[in-house]
């Protein structure tokens, strides 16, 4: 693989920029080893950040990281030099929807994506997406369903593995599951059979026999909705509608877990989220309102929390409406539970529900409001690297610079770490050894 970089510096390589143990071994084919200078190394897992490291690429993988002052770099590998920015893993985002573009009510809303667009317009789309994800530095997402675009992610996601369209490495949950009444399309004529944006299920039976089906076709995740519409109710309390049983969810989880998957739970509070917890869910979606007695078994079970708080801070209705105390209702309790969550030790993962806000938002925008209620911006970059990885069952070979990681490594010009918003101008992105941002695609 060739990469000619605005930034790059062109060398000889021998054995010892590899280690002095490796001197006497047959030195391997230079065209195989990109380098690259940093700055500021995070590395994703550590707490203390490294200066002026050398990381050696060989192919998709990284071979080792390495002190720039002890490594003599001599003629013929391809160098990129960032000693003057910081160099982190691709970051991932968690909770997306590629499918979705942050619908327009002028334009139809989310109907319009079911009734009016073709499977082939949602999939260039999508294309779009995942390359707006990548060049933003998110190498790897979790898309937690398609929208009622069937198993669309899953041909997005081979079209990106063969090389044919670039874009992140894709966890994909196809369609996700719910119950009768439990999601739209809705409010039309009660003689019209209506298609919904998920598949639905009544029963135990017939919970399993989905997760079966979507497992089949190639689900990495199950998705499941655990609650749906929400209001405010007469005592000011936050409401959420209850979707499946704990019976119905129990047999998803037990099929997706027989099968060494895991399963993710939208749910806002109350019931279902209780219920969602009793069932074995592996990760909450959302959880916009978590008793602490919730999150004690969240800690005790080693729950999964992706609590994506920007979209809630988006389209508010008007304050004097039901909609709109609504809207508050949701903003403030989410921003409590988030907190608490912190406080308590929760495993929280980064998650934007990028998609349920325009793709053409900033999607690292979630890390200002994560450090704003109360988490440590290294922390913060913890929750969308290593710990991402960690749920995703990726632990050192995504969101992490380390030998033996695949080569996906972003840069910044400023200082994450005090800044977090330095994370929202991103001007350099590898993934799997190619750089696509800040040099030759």
């Amino acid at each position: 693989m060739k990469f000619l970089c605005v930034l790059s510096i062109i060398f000889a390589l021998t054995p010892a920029m590899l280690s002095q143990d490796e001197e006497n071994r047959t030195p391997p084919a230079l065209h195989n080893f990109v380098i690259i200078r940093t700055g500021t190394l995070i590395d994703g897992k550590s707490d203390t950040p490294r200066h002026n490291q050398v990381i050696v690429i060989r192919g998709n993988r990284i071979d080792s990281i390495s002190d720039a002052a002890s490594t003599k770099i001599p003629a013929g590998a391809t160098v990129i030099d960032l000693s003057h920015a910081t160099v982190l893993p691709g970051l991932i985002d968690s909770h997306t929807h590629i499918f979705l573009q942050g619908e327009d009510p002028a334009q139809g809303g989310y109907d319009a994506n079911i009734l009016k667009y073709p499977l082939a317009y949602r999939a260039a789309r999508a294309t779009v997406s995942a390359r707006r994800a990548l060049e933003q530095g998110f190498t790897t997402l979790r898309d937690l369903e398609t929208e009622g675009a069937g198993y669309g992610d899953i041909g997005i996601k081979e079209a990106i593995d063969q090389g044919y369209i670039p874009g992140p490495r894709l966890f994909v949950a196809t369609r996700a599951i719910s119950t009768t009444g439990g999601y739209p399309l809705e409010g039309y004529a009660p003689e019209l059979e209506m298609p919904k944006g998920v598949q639905i299920i009544d029963g135990p039976v017939e919970g399993r026999k989905a997760a079966r089906e979507q497992l089949d076709h190639g689900a990495d995740w199950i998705k499941v909705y655990m609650t749906h519409r929400s209001w405010m109710g007469k005592n000011g309390e936050l409401v959420s509608q209850p979707t499946l049983t704990l019976e119905e969810l129990k047999a998803i989880v037990d099929e997706t877990h027989g099968w060494q998957k895991k399963v993710a739970c939208h749910a806002y509070n109350g019931v279902g989220l209780q219920r969602a917890l009793d069932g074995g869910c592996d990760s909450i979606e959302h959880g916009l309102e978590m008793t602490d007695a919730q999150i004690a078994q969240m800690l005790k079970q080693g729950t999964w929390y992706c609590p994506t708080l920007s979209v809630y801070y988006t389209d508010w209705a008007p304050p004097d409406t039901p909609a709109g105390q609504r809207d508050r209702l949701r903003a403030s309790v989410h921003e409590a539970t988030f907190r608490k969550a912190v406080k308590a030790g929760v495993k929280i993962v980064f998650g934007t529900d990028i998609g349920g806000i325009p793709w053409t938002e900033p999607i690292a925008q979630e890390f200002l409001k994560m450090v704003d209620f109360g988490m440590s911006p290294a922390d913060a970059i913890k929750s969308a690297t290593a710990r991402a990885a960690e749920m995703l069952d990726q632990t050192g070979e995504v969101g992490v610079i380390a030998a033996r990681a695949y080569a996906d490594i972003i840069a910044v010009s400023g200082d994450p770490l005090q800044d977090i918003k330095a994370l929202e101008n991103v001007n350099f992105v590898m993934k799997d050894g190619q750089v696509f941002k800040g040099g030759q695609k």
